[in-house]
């Protein structure tokens, strides 16, 4: 009796392409060579970003203007939700975007979301704080959010990105 795995490669191919996945570094997963890509991704992304802005515009209104926190329960849950999505999203992609400077900043809109929920009487003023944060590291140049805290210097990708081409085909 022949194990999964146990098969010379090729004779049925499917073990021996589990064998291979299972054998890799969990480096090679989690950081690629080239980034991994999901069909319509740049619309999963859009779709993502504007359920994120619309949800967490309408969470911050209702804090800004005193709407009782029962309100706004569901508005944080999906605000949560689409952020969530952008992250796993980012992450499945590459694993190296955490330390990039784009996933540094995102680091930081968390600990500023936190931070509000500990100190509730000044989480408009903490809110306030993540939308500075976000506005300005979503518009940073790309020097900055693809600076990278453990290489010292900007990562490009080199098979999305052509020799010569103008920043903004970058990916955003």
């Amino acid at each position: 009796m022949r194990l999964r795995g146990d098969d010379p490669p090729g004779a049925t191919g499917r073990p021996h392409v589990v064998r291979e996945a299972m054998s890799a570094p969990l480096s090679a997963i989690l950081f690629p060579a080239t980034p991994r890509r999901i069909p319509c991704e740049r619309g999963i992304n859009i779709a993502l970003r504007t359920a994120h802005l619309m949800t967490s515009g309408l969470l911050l209104g209702g804090h800004a203007f005193n709407i009782a926190p029962h309100r706004l329960i569901l508005l944080l849950y999906l605000t949560l939700a689409s952020g969530a999505g952008m992250i796993l999203l980012e992450l499945y992609s590459s694993c190296r975007w955490i330390y990039l400077g784009k996933g540094v900043i995102v680091g930081l809109k968390v600990l500023l979301l936190l931070a509000a929920g500990v100190w509730w009487e000044q989480r408009l003023a903490f809110l306030l704080l993540v939308v500075l944060v976000g506005s300005v590291g979503s518009h940073m140049p790309a020097r900055f959010r693809y600076y990278s805290l453990l290489h010292r210097r900007a990562l490009v990708d080199p098979d999305k990105v052509p020799a010569g081409a103008p920043v903004s085909t970058w990916r955003q």
